[in-house]
């Protein structure tokens, strides 16, 4: 029976809680978050921040957009809303933000009114943007004009609708840092600092016992310390302290509740705890100031869920007095950490490679997705090339931009997108965005073309009828244009532009259907050509992929290649002419073709009719001598193939880490030894010279000897790379030589400086190797070489791959990966590309090449410099048929921008000239060799803009910083210089002096780049149609 009256302890427990309660009241706290740095105390920096990928998981739209949020629940949209929102609420709070993608994305969707509140919270700092380009840039499998490129789309979207010049370096998620990124994309842009996250776990471990996770990172060699930058990286990720302090919706971190009515209070637990935090980061910290990074990936979508608890943290903390707690950006903290007035450390080189954890080195994601990254390095050459005939043109004057490309290529330069750690959806539409960009800048490039070629003048463009197509897929055999039947008396024009600042010799090649042709240049001189039979490999590629990239099958099948040599004046063009063979006597020659098994009484055979010979063993197909007449250089070079099983996920097992996307976790090495069965075939002729080799079922190469060349082409063709064993595999080769090289190869950095590598070894720390071969990779975008007392061996390669030397004498390239399992770094896909025909799926095959020379030690440097700008910038082929005998009458037959006796140094290069909206013109000129780097060519170069330049008139000229958002003087004065512990640097760089207005000549030191905007007279000059000695 229950009771009338209450019993005894239930009265007891309602008169304490009255009594607790009874005397305090709910009210409204107005939280003080104002508090700025206070001098003797440890000074918290809150930097509020989101990482927005620019496409990973979804694409850049559905993450703008938040759509497919069944992959991942993010809209930048909410982000940049909210934000705004907040920010207004109080005038304390700020906020950084980095990725222009998707700023520019939010930004044309908002009114007139919404502008005007955005541009005020950037005017107060309130809202900074740092970093600031199109998105946050790969420094791996990147080229530094493709940075360089993406970083000026973005800053000068800021300058033009913020007038603001970004101070800050933010490269907090890509996975290793490059020496590039320091001088060139953070120094030379006027940083004044760069942060980020991810440094090897070994190196992270050292550098917090010692209090050197800030340092002065010196990049460059041989621009010494006038290149130095101040480096912060984060003790463990990009995100909140240890402790609990994430507070998007729904997270589990216990909020600030400081209502006295309500359950749970838990202020001064939450201030111990964010103490504590603050505490342990000190610790491993040089002065009293430190920064909580509050944010991470796609946070923010209700801004007000962070902002409300960072408000009562420093209302909270601060009243608490043990610390101080205060809202900043990276630039407040830069000054602080400045005028602290310490010495920091010193770094030098990179921070490659990256592993997070024992047995989990990044250094897959260097050849991932080599398809991809073949595409942008293509696009990448012919954006520089497409600007070049914009700006000749006059921009807008065809009704066609290069503005597409220039989004696209921007985009494929984020650090989940080149790097192929996307997923595949998302890879598919980088190349969907790159292939409509290329699509709108080959219509201005054949439309440039036409004009110049139809005109005296640059005007009168508008009714061109000259029609060029041009042959994007050249790479796998497949050309319209030349695959023609010229049998009725037409002819093929074929121009072939040069956006190199050189006149440049080569040989290009192109399918056709028949042998019975002949080549003449534009004065009707025949000029010598090779035919030769085209594969069955190359046709097999050509026929399945034309069909899987075009929707199309081809209509012809061509027999042959035609190779012939071009001789093309510096950014200029010159047209050849392909017709029907008519007379006897024709220099077009049928190569020879014949089988190993046809040499009789000898175990080896020769090619190289030029200085180069090569020889191969015939029994194994493998390259055994090298040797060139001209410099003497002989040697012995072993050339083959292997792959490594990708270690599989076990959840069982103590180190369950799987090869991915990312991670390279070899599990065994297996050499894959030639089919002798199948013997070698070899082409001959007065052009080049071929060596085809069918390795295996899914690997084919050629090895090419060019007559006039001193160097060896590869080409090859990789896949599908079986797995129908189970087991994924990543391809390399290794070539391998007698040199002693005592453990030290040398990498290039974004393609601009050779970086020494020591196998098994960190200048920085003791090296714990667990990974032999996956800790020794390194990015290669240019090239690799070693060397020892007599010779140098370079390979340069035509995209970004990982390679290393694991044995002394040897270099080892990736060349395709093919995985069955995720690596666990968020992915959650597996890296198994597979290309579609009519419903029918099998792996991608990859076509590529890779390029290789000896030469006496110390002289390889030119070889690599130049023959790297030939790789970079192909020449340009454009075809148009014509009646035979008609196109100089009515033709302009060759032409250069330049002065027709006037070409650039052969250390210097021209990586961007580019018509800007406001009517200007955008220059950069670079200096190709280190200091020391070769004898004759690390020494300043002049270039002389007036023959350059040729009928043109400069009326302004102007120097910039490297991302031309800011005059380049008033950016080193501004630019904080950091003193660094030890003696002083000796090193005192050469960099060329003012430009002299009244000869216009620019001064260029080793490694120097630099930036200007040039402002022409509105008089167009005629077309130099000299032809060039």
């Amino acid at each position: 029976m229950a009771s009338s009256s209450p019993p005894v302890h239930l009265f007891f427990l309602i008169s304490f809680f009255a009594a607790t309660w009874l005397p305090v009241e709910s009210a409204y706290i107005a939280y003080n978050t104002s508090g700025g740095i206070v001098a003797g105390k440890l000074n918290v920096h809150l930097v509020p921040h989101t990482h927005d990928d620019v496409g990973w998981l979804k694409t850049i739209d559905q993450y703008f957009v938040g759509s497919n949020n069944s992959i991942q629940g993010a809209c930048v949209q909410n982000v940049l809303d909210s934000v705004v929102e907040a920010l207004v609420a109080d005038k304390n709070r700020k906020f950084i933000y980095v990725e222009m993608a998707f700023f520019q994305r939010w930004w044309r969707q908002q009114s007139d009114v919404v502008k005007k509140v955005v541009r005020e919270l950037i005017a107060s700092g309130q809202l900074e943007l740092i970093n600031a380009g199109i998105c946050m840039h790969d420094e791996a499998a990147v080229h530094y004009i493709d940075m360089i490129d993406q970083t000026t789309l973005g800053h000068q979207f800021v300058k033009q609708e913020f007038n603001q010049v970004p101070r800050i370096g933010w490269q907090i998620d890509p996975f290793g840092h490059s020496a590039v990124q320091a001088y060139l994309l953070s120094a030379e842009v006027g940083f004044d600092a760069l942060y980020f996250s991810r440094i090897d776990y070994q190196d992270r471990e050292k550098r917090k016992d010692t209090k050197s996770l800030e340092v002065v990172w010196r990049g460059s060699k041989t621009l010494g310390s006038s290149a130095d930058i101040f480096t912060g990286i984060f003790p463990i990720n990009y995100e909140p302290p240890p402790g609990d302090f994430y507070f998007e919706v729904n997270e589990k971190s216990p909020v600030v509740q400081d209502d006295p009515l309500l359950f749970d209070y838990n202020v001064q637990e939450r201030v111990n705890d964010f103490v504590a935090a603050a505490v342990s980061q000190a610790n491993i910290t040089r002065t009293n100031h430190i920064m909580f990074t509050m944010g991470t990936d796609f946070k923010y979508q209700y801004a007000n869920s962070w902002f409300r608890q960072m408000d009562k943290f420093i209302h909270y903390v601060n009243m608490d007095g043990r610390v101080n707690v205060l809202y900043s950006t990276p630039s407040i903290y830069t000054d602080a950490k400045y005028a602290a007035n310490e010495t920091w450390p010193l770094k030098l080189d990179d921070f490659f490679p990256y592993a997070d954890r024992t047995n989990a080195y990044w250094t897959g994601y260097f050849t991932s997705r080599p398809a991809l990254k073949g595409y942008v390095r293509v696009l990448s050459g012919y954006y520089l090339a497409a600007r070049q005939l914009e700006f000749i043109m006059g921009r807008n004057s065809l009704g066609l931009t290069t503005d597409s490309l220039a989004d696209a290529l921007a985009i494929a330069q984020h650090h989940d997108a080149i790097t192929g750690t996307e997923k595949q959806h998302v890879a598919n539409d980088y190349a969907k965005r790159l292939a409509i960009g290329y699509a709108e800048a080959e219509k201005l490039v054949g439309s440039s073309l036409a004009c110049l070629t139809e005109s005296v003048s640059y005007s009168q463009c508008d009714n061109s009828e000259t029609m060029f197509e041009q042959c994007p897929l050249l790479n796998i055999s497949y050309c319209p244009p030349s695959e023609v039947d010229l049998s009725h008396g037409k002819s093929l024009a074929v121009l072939v532009y040069n956006s190199l600042g050189w006149k440049r010799v080569d040989v290009i090649r192109l399918p056709v259907i028949s042998e019975s042709i002949v080549v003449t240049d534009y004065e009707g001189r025949e000029i010598e050509s090779q035919i030769f039979p085209i594969t069955s490999a190359a046709v097999n590629l050509r026929n399945s992929y034309v069909t899987a990239y075009l929707g199309i099958s081809p209509s012809v099948t061509p027999k042959f290649w035609l190779a012939f040599p071009v001789d093309v004046p510096s950014l200029g063009f010159t047209t050849y002419f392909i017709s029907s063979r008519k007379l006897a006597g024709s220099k077009t020659a049928m190569s020879t073709r014949y089988s190993s098994q046809e040499i009789q009484n000898s175990n080896t055979l020769e090619i190289g009719q030029g200085n180069l010979k090569l020889q191969f063993a015939t029994d194994e197909g493998m390259l055994f001598r090298y040797f060139n007449n001209r410099s003497l250089v002989e040697t012995s070079i072993n050339q083959s193939f292997c792959y490594y099983s990708g270690y599989e996920y076990d959840a069982h097992r103590a180190n369950p880490q799987a090869s991915g996307a990312y991670v390279f976790r070899p599990n065994g090495t297996f050499p894959i030894a030639p089919d002798r069965q199948v013997p070698l075939t070899v082409m001959r002729g007065p052009i080049l010279e071929e060596i085809h080799q069918q390795i295996n079922p899914w690997i084919y190469q050629i090895t090419r000897v060019y007559k006039k060349k001193e160097h060896v082409e590869v080409e090859f063709i990789v896949g599908p790379i079986p797995t129908n064993d189970g087991i994924g595999k990543e391809l390399a080769t290794q070539i391998m030589t007698a040199m002693t090289t005592n453990k030290t190869f040398y990498t290039d950095s974004n393609g601009r400086d050779f970086i020494k590598r020591i196998r098994n070894y960190r200048a920085d720390w003791e090296l714990q190797v667990n990974q032999p071969v996956a800790g020794n990779y390194y990015p290669i975008n240019l090239g690799i070489y070693i060397e020892d007392d007599n010779t140098e061996l370079s390979v340069l390669v035509d995209r970004s791959v990982g390679g290393s030397s694991l044995l002394d004498g040897q270099v080892e390239l990736m060349l395709h990966r093919r995985l069955l399992h995720d690596d666990g770094r968020g992915v959650a896909e597996k890296l198994d590309e597979v290309v579609c025909v009519n419903d029918q799926c099998e792996g991608l095959m990859i076509q590529g090449k890779f390029y290789l020379r000896v030469d006496p030690s110390g002289e390889g440097a030119k070889w690599r410099r130049s023959t790297g700008q030939e790789i970079y910038s192909p020449l340009i082929l454009a075809f148009s048929q014509q009646d035979s005998g008609s196109w100089t009458k009515s033709h302009v037959p060759t032409f250069s921008m330049a002065d027709a006796s006037y070409s650039l140094p052969d250390n210097v290069a021209l990586v961007t000239l580019q018509a800007l909206e406001d009517g200007s013109v955008l220059l950069r000129l670079a200096h190709l060799y280190e200091a020391e780097e070769d004898k004759k060519l690390s020494m300043m170069a002049e270039v002389d803009l007036n023959k350059l330049f040729a009928g043109r008139k400069i009326v302004k000229l102007s120097e910039m910083s490297l991302t031309a958002n800011q005059a380049r003087d008033e950016m080193e004065k501004k630019r904080l210089k950091w003193r660094v512990e030890g003696s002083a640097s000796t090193i005192v760089p050469v960099r060329g002096g003012p430009v002299d207005p009244s000869k216009l000549v620019v001064e260029l030191g080793p490694m120097e780049i630099r930036t200007f905007t040039i402002n022409f007279d509105h008089m167009l000059p005629k077309i130099n149609t000299e032809k060039k000695a």
